[in-house]
């Protein structure tokens, strides 16, 4: 197994579940340091592990976003790329990854300062980009996410030593109630569950349509649903979602007939580079886990 130097602070993939509290701040930038969030916005990230933003972006930008999203999952080239994940059933496209690479739309809004203004305040430093994807999740059938600890994964498989990093998730469609929308376990950021079982090699190609290999137990899952609750997503088209790279989230599948698109952009600090993976045999793609770690301007 690959692993370096530094201290684990978190250990992962051995033969039990184990739990760890949190061994790093949740908002790192200093009190009443300047950007977009509000200090009660700060404080309610800081308990709950997620911020919430009606309009983060407006309808005429999301008609520009939406488009383009169209675009690349029509586009044969996109759909023949490594980068793309395909529904298994429908053999449509699922997710599209490292699309601030693959299209000047997105890569756009990724340095839109109301994007990465935030992702700098909360983590108190400059940030790069670890990963970046278009989740379009159409209708009739796209399966959903199981529950999972992004944070577990990127430890695990992508080397991040500490917990400074920071995913958004802006709705590109309108998130119902039925359609698949996200679910996160309120403060459950605050302790790391180190998941059972080994890192298979290349693991990454069958965690990215089902995963497997750092889901928690049912156990597991029920003591914290019991103690945190469950809060579901929703929002029209331009809302967006912040979360803590630690937080327990997933998704149900969407048997309905409305599609539910998303972009979803994880920041990482500067400061937290991705090394060698912790519990993995090697490292995964750098367009699932990026190794370029450029700030974002």
């Amino acid at each position: 197994m690959t692993t370096d130097a530094r201290t684990d602070l978190y250990p992962t993939r051995g033969a039990a579940e184990i739990t760890t509290p949190r061994q790093d701040p949740v908002i790192w930038s200093a009190p009443g340091a300047p950007g977009p969030v509000a200090v009660k916005d700060l404080q309610s990230f800081e308990r709950d592990g997620f911020l919430t933003v009606d309009q983060l972006i407006t309808p005429d930008e999301v008609a520009v976003l939406h488009t383009e999203l169209d675009r690349l999952i029509a586009d044969p080239a996109v759909r023949a790329d490594e980068r793309s994940v395909i529904e298994p059933k429908s053999q449509k496209v699922r997710s599209v990854f490292e699309v601030h690479r693959i299209s000047e739309v997105f890569a756009r809004l990724v340095s839109d300062e109301r994007v990465v203004g935030r992702a700098r305040q909360i983590l108190g430093s400059d940030v790069y980009v670890h990963q970046s994807r278009i989740n379009v999740k159409p209708g009739f059938g796209a399966s959903g996410f199981y529950w999972h600890s992004d944070f577990e994964t990127w430890h695990a498989e992508d080397g991040l030593p500490n917990m400074r990093a920071v995913s958004v998730s802006i709705a590109l469609t309108e998130n119902h109630d039925t359609n698949g929308g996200l679910m996160i376990m309120p403060g459950s950021h605050k302790s790391f569950l180190g998941c059972a079982g080994g890192t298979p090699k290349d693991n990454y190609k069958q965690s990215l349509k089902m995963q497997d290999a750092g889901t928690p137990s049912d156990e597991a899952l029920t003591k914290m649903a019991d103690r945190h609750g469950i809060k579901l997503f929703t929002g029209r088209a331009g809302s967006a979602t912040w979360f803590d790279c630690n937080c327990m989230h997933g998704s149900g599948d969407n048997i309905t007939p409305y599609p539910r698109s998303n972009v979803f952009i994880v920041f990482n600090s500067v400061e937290n580079a991705a090394g060698e993976p912790f519990a993995a045999p090697a490292r995964r793609p750098e367009f699932i886990g990026a190794r370029d770690f450029t700030a974002v301007k």
